[in-house]
C-alpha cells in the first residue's frame, strides 16, 4: 500500500519497516503477534521505549507508523478496532526559539546604516521593519506598497488564511521606510517609465519572476549583514528577528495577547514558547550571577 497507493520513498519503506520490526520483536517477547496486539500491549511497547530513554520524537515517529499500520488492516478489513485509536502521543519538548540579544540587534543595525547606497537603504529599511513588526518573511516581501501608505504609523498585514492585522510601527521604523521610498522615487525618476513595472505594486520590489524580493534573497543579505557585523551568521536570519521581536517586547513588559496579536498567532499558545526563553534567560542569570547560586562553604 506505501508503495502502490502512497508512492512511498525508498528510504521512507525502510524507516516503516525497522520501526515496525521493532515493534514486533518486543510483542513477540510478550507472546502475541504485532496484527492481533492490543492497546494495552502497545502501551507496555511505549513504555518501554520511555524508560529506555528513547527521545520523545524517535517514539511519537514508531508510533506513528504503528497507527498506519492499524489504520491499514482495519481500513482492510483484517482486524475490527484500531488499538491506537485511544493511544496519546509521547510528550515532545518544545525547543526554544533562537533569538539575538538587543545588543546584538544593534550591532546589525549599525552595520546596516553604515552600508553606502540605494541598497544600504533598503537594507536598513527591511531590518527596521522585520525587528520592528515580528513579521514572517514571506509577509514582509510580499508587502504591497499600500500598505504603508493608508496610515504611516501602523503596517497593514495580510498573513495566515486572508486575514489582516495592523502592527503599529516605531519611530525607527517610519523613519527607514520613509527614506527608502523617497530613495524609490527618486531612482525610478532617473529610470524610464517602462522600466518600472512592478515598483509601484510591492513595498520591496525586484526584477525577479515574482516581481518582488524573494525569503532566500532576504535570508542571504541578512546572513552577509552578520558576517559585516562580525556575528555569526548561523544565528541571524529573518525567523530569529521575528522571536527578537516577540522576545524583547516580552522583556520590557509587553502585554502576550498584544504580542500574539501582532505576530498573526491563531492561538496564544503558539505565543507562549516566548515566555518559556524569558523565564530560561532568568534562570541563567541567576545561576550565572546570583552571590548564592554557586553554593557557599559548609561550616564544619
Amino acid at each position: 500500500m506505501m508503495t502502490a497507493e502512497r508512492g512511498a520513498a525508498g528510504n521512507t519503506q525502510e524507516a516503516y519497516r525497522r520501526d515496525l520490526a521493532h515493534a514486533a520483536a518486543f510483542l513477540r517477547r510478550r507472546g502475541c503477534g504485532l496484527s492481533a496486539a492490543a492497546a494495552a500491549d502497545l502501551r507496555a511497547y511505549l513504555a518501554a521505549l520511555s524508560r529506555a530513554g528513547m527521545a520523545p520524537t524517535t517514539a511519537a515517529r514508531r508510533l506513528s507508523a504503528l497507527r498506519q499500520f492499524y489504520r491499514f488492516l482495519f481500513a482492510e478489513g483484517r482486524r475490527g478496532d484500531d488499538p491506537t485509536a485511544a493511544l496519546a502521543s509521547p510528550r515532545r519538548g518544545r525547543p526554544l526559539p533562537k533569538i539575538l540579544s538587543e545588543a546584538e540587534v544593534e550591532t546589525l543595525l549599525a552595520a546596516a546604516n553604515a552600508q553606502s547606497g540605494r541598497e544600504g537603504v533598503r537594507l536598513v529599511a527591511l531590518l527596521e521593519t522585520l525587528y520592528a513588526t515580528g513579521l514572517r518573511i514571506s509577509e514582509l516581501v510580499a508587502l504591497p506598497r499600500a500598505a504603508v501608505a493608508r496610515d504611516p504609523r501602523v503596517l497593514v498585514v495580510r498573513g495566515k488564511g486572508g486575514k489582516e492585522r495592523m502592527i503599529p510601527l516605531s519611530e525607527p521604523a517610519r523613519a527607514a521606510l520613509a527614506d527608502y521610498l523617497a530613495a524609490e522615487r527618486r531612482a525610478a525618476d532617473a529610470e524610464a517609465v517602462g522600466r518600472r513595472r512592478s515598483a509601484d505594486k510591492w513595498l520591496f520590489p525586484s526584477h525577479g519572476r515574482s516581481g518582488h524580493l524573494t525569503r532566500q534573497r532576504v535570508a542571504q543579505m541578512l546572513k552577509a549583514l552578520a558576517v559585516a557585523a562580525g556575528l555569526d551568521p548561523g544565528k541571524v536570519s529573518p525567523h530569529v528577528l521575528r522571536h527578537a521581536f516577540a522576545s524583547h517586547l516580552l522583556d520590557h513588559g509587553a502585554d502576550l495577547r498584544a504580542v500574539q496579536k501582532m505576530l498573526g498567532h491563531a492561538d496564544i499558545s503558539t505565543t507562549q514558547i516566548y515566555t518559556h526563553v524569558l523565564d530560561e534567560r532568568l534562570r541563567t542569570l541567576v545561576r550565572e550571577h546570583h552571590p548564592l547560586a554557586k553554593g557557599r562553604p559548609r561550616r564544619g
